[in-house]
């Protein structure tokens, strides 16, 4: 039997007493290097700065633009530009100018949506010379050519509102009060173009249903002409609510929220054409579509009188593609995707000229690239057929960068040749010449320039943290912005990258970090981290910011960090993912401890009886479950966790779970709130108030178990904050809590 290290009385009895950020001082210093803090992790910008994000082309492909997230071209929150030819870089709008144009503060929901969702602040027009200011809920029509401002619009909200310009340039639209707006910019009047006074029925705007689970972000688009707008409504009236309650202020508030949970009523959703003229709406009328219950993932203009329509059947096992005439009303089906269990999330269509689009589906076993063609002239006479599969081979193509009409090309992201890396491909719409075009390993992430002729790369890897490129398609790459340069008092420990198997032999990827000079005799305490959740992928060549460089603290602190993507998770193909088809539970936790005798058969410095388990969202129900159905784990941390599955929503849990009246016992075999009793070790949930993701009634149901159990445990709760728990002062209490959990009970 191997001995544990045991810690001095005095220094147990310091970390039981004093704050986390004091009992760090006793823990042991790197042998090289400055010793992390939870404070430098997570101060503004952290240790290496915010990265860019979002960068957008001008539509004549000249300016490439960022918001920028330092000084390092003029200051913070400028609007920059850089020059596609030149490659030189410079300050297209102030922030000063952009904060004089402000409404007001964004609320804490409002900065989380902005935030995790990338929703822009500003929009291009088409004339390249004008932008679209979204600030705070003010719309502002800004000149780059003279600096000037006009204020076109209150919203009267912080997200959401959706601006856009019109095709011809000469009108905004916009949501406010669940309406669309058009606003005329030879106009001073702004009439609804919708009229509907119940806060249920949303015209053109997005849901978070839609929003989260679809990723859907826009519900409205202009007609190729600018004469009419297709648009969803989306009637909320039969949706059950969640109440959001804010108890700051001393007459607490509530913020009812709908969120449709498993077996609930969907929304009901219908497109419409309004006419921008008359404000006339003719519906499309999608045969066999079941109200209440079916999806409207995509939809938009296929020509001036065409529209197309996705519907999604709730089961999430068939995919139809609808054309509709606008002038006649004639809607058909003319493309059907099926799966057995539940299809893939890739609903996006790229359409092109001569009747063809593009479209990423799992179909082969592996999400592919497809060609497929139609009937130009009359789309809806025939079916649309398949014409070829561009990308066949055992990896993942996980979106579509750009299209080059001219060279007949398309350029996508693949994980081609190294499924922890994603790099920018191309291949011609005939299916030759398929060329790798990135080549710094890593992960790439991609826009390219509307003439293909450059992109933005943001590219990363394990221990570099994101360096911002302008390219030249088949030419060189120039860094326009680069992380901050980590303090060399620092030292990175570079975590270890295992193949592992599961019991059936599947191959896990895994990392492993440990302290710095352990020797093989020594007797390591092990934290596990895993998310375990779908369509995630955790392992990947790709610089992984404050959950990184927390690890390096765990490390600093004596403690090793495993983590392993286990069956059920993204990034390995439909079978991979397909694991967590009605089980939520069983095989990841499988798989997880698993990996976990064989890394501690193969790193004998680890010590099996000093393990501990940590999570977020659907890793702090991983946690949950795994300190109920294993005594293995002296201490985990749970982090907004899913603690029953009737909680969730019905878009994601009914993808792999369906209703609950479809698999009672999957439901209950999955979830936490049944095995409380069961549980071993010390427990810490966090939860924010205001999470309108993850509810914290999943925690407190949870909490009542336990209390019924006589199950000791511990909360945090973190009183305004949404599921990301975002800012510097609640991450920083967070993440010494998380800290202190494991130095108190596993260490």
């Amino acid at each position: 039997m191997k001995r544990t290290l045991k810690r001095p009385l005095l220094v147990l009895l310091l970390s039981a007493l004093l704050p986390a950020t004091i009992a760090a001082a006793f823990a042991q210093p790197p042998a090289n290097g400055k010793q992390w803090t939870v404070e430098d992790i997570f101060r503004n910008g952290g240790p290496t700065g915010d990265p860019v994000k979002g960068p957008v082309w001008s539509p004549d492909s000249r300016w490439l633009t960022f918001i920028a997230p330092d000084n390092q071209i003029g200051e913070a929150d400028d609007i920059v530009r850089v020059d596609a030819l030149t490659g030189k870089a410079s300050v297209l709008v102030s922030h000063n100018r952009v904060a004089g144009l402000s409404g007001g503060h964004l609320s804490e929901q409002d900065r989380d949506h902005r935030s995790r969702y990338d929703l822009p602040s500003y929009i291009w027009a088409d004339d390249s010379h004008h932008l679209l200011l979204d600030t705070t809920g003010q719309l502002w029509i800004y000149n780059i050519d003279n600096g000037t401002g006009i204020q076109i619009a209150s919203t009267g909200s912080g997200s959401g509102d959706d601006p856009k310009f019109s095709p011809d340039a000469k009108s905004v639209s916009y949501i406010r009060d669940h309406n669309l707006y058009v606003h005329a910019l030879n106009s001073t009047t702004q009439p609804p173009l919708t009229k509907t006074d119940s806060n249920a029925v949303l015209n053109g705007e997005v849901d978070w249903v839609y929003l989260e689970e679809l990723d859907v972000r826009s519900n409205y688009f202009w007609s190729p002409d600018s004469s009419k707008i297709a648009y969803l409504q989306m009637d909320e009236t039969a949706v059950p609510q969640y109440p959001i309650t804010d108890w700051i202020p001393t007459h607490a508030t509530v913020e009812l929220q709908r969120y449709p949970q498993p077996g609930d009523n969907n929304p009901d959703v219908r497109v419409g054409v309004v006419s921008v003229h008359s404000g006339r709406t003719s519906w499309v009328n999608i045969p066999d579509f079941s109200a209440h219950n079916d999806y409207i993932p995509r939809f938009g203009w296929l020509d001036r009188n065409t529209v197309y329509v996705e519907v999604l059947k709730r089961s999430q096992k068939e995919l139809d593609l609808y054309f509709a005439d606008v002038n006649s009303g004639v809607v058909q089906k003319v493309y059907t995707e099926t799966d057995a269990k539940y299809l893939d999330t890739n609903y996006d269509i790229q359409f092109l000229q001569n009747g063809r689009f593009l479209k990423l589906n799992w179909q082969d076993g592996h999400t592919h690239l497809y060609l497929y063609g139609y009937n130009e002239k009359k789309p809806l006479a025939n079916e649309v057929a398949q014409l070829a599969r561009l990308t066949p081979g055992d990896y993942e193509v996980a979106g579509i960068a750009g299209v080059d009409e001219a060279k007949q090309t398309v350029f996508y992201i693949s994980s081609e040749g190294d499924p922890l890396q994603e790099q920018l491909w191309s291949v011609r719409l005939d299916g030759r010449d398929k060329r790798q075009l990135t080549h710094t390993v890593g992960t790439h992430e991609v826009v390219m320039s509307p003439d293909s002729k450059h992109f933005s790369d943001i590219s990363s890897s394990t221990l570099h943290p994101p360096v911002a490129s302008l390219c030249v398609v088949d030419g060189e790459c120039r860094a326009f912005w680069k992380s901050h340069p980590l303090d060399p008092a620092y030292k990175l420990n570079p975590p270890v990258i295992l193949d592992l198997k599961a019991r059936d032999g599947t191959l896990l990827y895994g990392s492993l970090t440990l302290p710095e000079g352990t020797a093989a005799t020594a007797t390591v305490p092990l934290i596990l981290n895993p998310y375990g959740g779908t369509h995630a992928q955790l392992v990947a060549d790709k610089w992984g910011g404050s959950a990184l460089l927390f690890d390096q603290l765990l490390a600093q602190h004596g403690f090793a960090v495993l983590h392993v993507d286990n069956r059920g998770m993204g990034g390995r193909g439909r079978d991979f993912e397909q694991f967590a088809y009605h089980n939520f539970g069983p095989i990841q936790l499988q798989d997880q401890l698993a990996a976990l005798d064989e890394v501690l058969a193969k790193y004998p410095q680890l010590n099996p009886d000093r393990l501990g388990w940590w999570g977020w969202s659907w890793g702090g129900h991983f946690t949950l479950y795994a300190m109920t159905h294993s005594d293995r784990f002296k201490a985990g941390v749970s982090v907004a966790p899913v603690t029953d599955w009737k909680n969730y929503d019905s878009i994601y849990t009914e993808r792999y779970m369906g209703t609950p009246g479809d698999d009672a016992e999957a439901y209950k075999q999955g979830s936490d709130v049944n095995f409380a009793a069961n549980l071993k070790g010390r427990l810490l949930i966090a939860h924010g108030t205001g999470d309108d993701n993850v509810h914290i009634l999943n925690s407190v149901q949870m909490i009542q178990k336990f209390i019924d159990a006589g199950v000791p445990y511990d909360l945090q709760i973190f009183p305004r904050k949404t599921h990301s728990i975002a800012g510097y002062t609640a991450p920083t209490e967070l993440f010494n809590r998380i800290l202190k959990q494991f130095e108190m009970y596993v260490k």
